[in-house]
């Protein structure tokens, strides 16, 4: 994780609350998403997926949204579709927080493997990925959008649980 960034106190830590993606959220989760994102997920995107298939989730402190997660659920496995920390929030541990809730989650549900795309240059990404114990078992070609009718390769990589 990046350090430049002052991290949260413990206490700031132990008051954010981890719920579940409601349609009510969706204004919110959106405008991090923009904001995030080159090519963000459409808001039919994620209302599309709040059905018991998937596990979406919110990180807040307070009425502040740090950051959510939507993952699908498989035979013995999850697979994250989109994990998100505000642009004002990155680099302060609020991803692995919630790697560690999608993990928790995955357990609980009898997965046994968590599965992720991530864009080829996407650095921060792959790094975090990495130290959190994710390891390449791919390349997707040509899988996500990119700039100017091009598309970009995706990693995968998949975490045993």
């Amino acid at each position: 994780m990046p350090s430049g960034r002052a991290q949260p106190t413990e206490a700031i830590r132990n008051a954010v609350t981890l719920r579940t993606m409601t349609p009510e959220n969706l204004d919110a989760v959106m405008a991090i998403e923009q904001a995030a994102y080159s090519h963000p997920w459409s808001r039919g995107n994620f209302r599309d997926s709040l059905n018991p298939l998937f596990d979406a989730q919110c990180l807040w402190l307070g009425d502040e949204l740090l950051g959510y997660f939507l993952a699908m659920h498989g035979v013995e496995e999850m697979h994250l579709l989109n994990i998100t920390v505000a642009p004002a929030h990155q680099g302060e541990g609020w991803g692995h927080m919630m790697l560690d809730a999608l993990s928790l989650i995955s357990r609980n549900v009898g997965a046994q493997t968590l599965w992720l795309e991530v864009r080829q240059s996407n650095a921060r990404a792959l790094q975090v990925y990495t130290r959190y114990g994710f390891v390449r078992v791919g390349l997707r070609k040509d899988y996500y959008p990119a700039d100017r009718q091009q598309r970009e390769h995706a990693v995968v990589m998949s975490l045993k649980l």
